[in-house]
């Protein structure tokens, strides 16, 4: 049922933090995985990390956050893997905190266009490869990595980051209606406090935070990697459109970190 085995994967911004926990748990379920990352250094010593197990990763470096980068990571994926993907899963974000009255333009536009933009045009340039490896009964998966920012407005004064989050959510929706098809299943994630290098407050006031979520704790690779798995297997070939909320309660109980 949560067998990945034999699938290939593509893990944009996988080199570290939640893409990391994604990237583990699908090599752990016996997926290929394919991550990509601006940085070439880190998403090498990433992939070679992950590998050491026995799994198969493999880092190709390639900055997603302009249409000829997608593009190119696109091609890159096809030509390897014989113009086959089975999952791919849109995790490469940006945030930008600074307040209302001198909130600049290039934050707004390095945002919006890494978190659903570039979403939008890998998998418009992935969708022939998709297509080709999805069936009636075993469908290819798209997993968009949205966030709780997008179901409710965030403290802090991240503007663009909560627009994208929550365009992106929509944006989940409307690929879901059109490309379900096509044998292609499209889904998303909105975590919650995940220990990373862009949620730091999580990484480094762990305890604090923890206070302030209803299951008294931030998450943990598991709790990502576990609904991620689900999303991409057979167990969840039923959730067209899909937004799951993983975040140890806050939402639902309307508290906010």
């Amino acid at each position: 049922m949560f067998s990945l085995e034999g699938r290939v994967a593509l893990i944009t911004g996988g080199s570290r933090g939640i893409g990391k926990m994604i990237a583990e748990g699908f090599i752990q379920q016996g997926a290929k995985v394919y991550i990509s990352a601006r940085k070439a250094g880190p998403c090498d010593a990433t992939a070679e990390e992950l590998s050491s197990g026995g799994g198969q990763c493999l880092s190709i470096p390639i900055d997603v956050s302009t249409l000829e980068g997608a593009r190119a990571l696109a091609k890159e994926v096809v030509s390897r893997e014989g113009g086959k993907l089975d999952i791919l899963v849109n995790n490469a974000g940006a945030a930008w905190l600074a307040p209302f009255d001198e909130f600049p333009e290039n934050g707004w536009d390095k945002v919006m266009n890494l978190n659903v933009k570039s979403p939008f045009f890998l998998t418009q340039a992935l969708r022939p490869a998709l297509k080709a490896a999805g069936t009636f009964e075993k469908p290819s998966k798209v997993i968009n990595i949205a966030s709780i920012d997008g179901q409710r407005p965030n403290p802090q004064e991240t503007y663009s980051y909560q627009a994208s989050k929550a365009a992106l959510i929509h944006l989940t929706r409307r690929l879901a209606a059109t490309l379900i098809k096509d044998n292609i299943v499209v889904t998303a994630i909105c975590p919650g406090a995940f220990p990373s290098d862009m949620n730091t407050t999580a990484r480094d006031q762990a305890e604090e935070v923890s206070k302030r979520i209803p299951f008294a704790r931030v998450g943990e690779p598991e709790d990502m990697a576990g609904p991620a798995i689900f999303l991409a297997s057979r167990a969840g070939d039923y959730l067209v459109g899909t937004a799951l909320t993983i975040d140890g309660g806050i939402v639902a109980s309307a508290m906010a970190v």
